[in-house]
């Protein structure tokens, strides 16, 4: 009696069939060799209907992969095998151009429509930065310990007995150079405007 099974070299489409019933009756070794067999197969399955991106065919071969482990009890032995991976594959590989295109619906490529549709974040993070910038430049008037006061209390947003803690000075000297301070900022402020 001659042994009809697929040998070790074996993995030859006409042995696929074979291969796939010993893996639906649990046979690891027969199922491994099936996936490593077919996986050409199903690549070249897949670059039928996606054209110039290798990484998406990558995507959809792996995709194919876990169908076949997900829906292996269905193969029917009496049936050809190459037609029933071939749906699965191009089941998959539909999938995936679907959910690209759906993808590239939110993609803009139209530059001009991205320039007379400006970000908002963006210019309101320019008017922060310049307030800012702004800011630093009317504490950058002030002398050291009243500029101090004024980023503790009202920049810090410390109260004026954790100022004064802060910077070792009473509550009334830290009210003290904070209102001159202020009454400083004022009047730059106003020479600035004039």
């Amino acid at each position: 009696m001659t042994d009809t099974s697929p040998t070790e070299n074996d993995a030859s489409s006409a042995a696929w069939p074979q291969l796939m019933v010993r893996a639906q009756d649990g046979d690891q070794l027969a199922y491994a060799r099936l996936l490593k067999a077919v996986v050409p197969v199903i690549r070249a399955l897949v670059r039928r209907q996606i054209h110039q991106d290798d990484a998406l065919v990558e995507d959809v071969v792996q995709e194919v992969l876990l169908a076949v482990h997900r829906v292996r009890q269905t193969y029917d032995p009496g049936r050809p095998f190459l037609p029933w991976l071939a749906a699965i594959a191009s089941a998959r590989a539909i999938d995936a151009l679907r959910a690209r295109g759906r993808r590239q619906c939110w993609e803009v490529i139209d530059e001009d429509a991205v320039l007379a549709h400006p970000d908002e974040s963006a210019s309101g993070g320019l008017e922060q930065l310049a307030v800012a910038q702004q800011v630093d430049s009317m504490l950058s008037r002030l002398p050291a310990r009243q500029r101090r006061m004024v980023e503790l209390v009202h920049l810090g947003e410390m109260s004026l007995v954790e100022a004064a803690s802060t910077s070792s000075m009473s509550l009334s000297a830290v009210k003290s150079v904070l209102h001159r301070a202020l009454t400083t900022l004022r009047r730059n402020g106003n020479a600035d405007h004039e």
